[in-house]
């Protein structure tokens, strides 16, 4: 059951924007990647929410969203590459799109991220 109840202007959006002639996975994957890519205004500021491997703790990191990950690397989730504000450019790490949350980000930006992690709520898989 999802988690997230039903947004009739998201559905919209998601099937007439992002997924509108997608018929596999990998054409919903694409209508996904090129949404972000398209959509997303990099680079911004964002907490990495991500879970330690070895414990169920969740480390928050500030990071600066640097653009999505190369695309067939987008095939089964949405992948963006971050780095630490001021970090070297040999400090580029990818994160899930769902671990990101938004910090200093225009509405654009925040309203794409809001499509996606309600996509994730909702259960939906490409």
């Amino acid at each position: 059951m999802p988690s997230t109840e039903s947004d009739d202007i998201r559905e919209h959006r998601i099937k007439t924007e992002i997924l509108v002639d997608a018929d596999d996975k990998e054409e919903r994957a694409m209508g996904w990647y090129y949404y972000l890519d398209d959509t997303l205004n990099f680079p911004f500021l964002a907490r990495w929410k991500k879970k330690s491997r070895k414990s169920s703790v969740v480390e928050e990191k500030e990071v600066e969203v640097l653009g999505m990950a190369p695309d067939d690397e987008c095939l089964k989730d949405m992948f963006v590459e971050v780095g630490y504000p001021g970090g070297k450019d040999e400090d580029i790490f990818t994160a899930k799109l769902s671990e990101i949350e938004a910090i200093d980000a225009d509405e654009d930006t925040k309203e794409a991220l809001a499509d996606w992690q309600y996509w994730l709520g909702r259960g939906y898989k490409f």
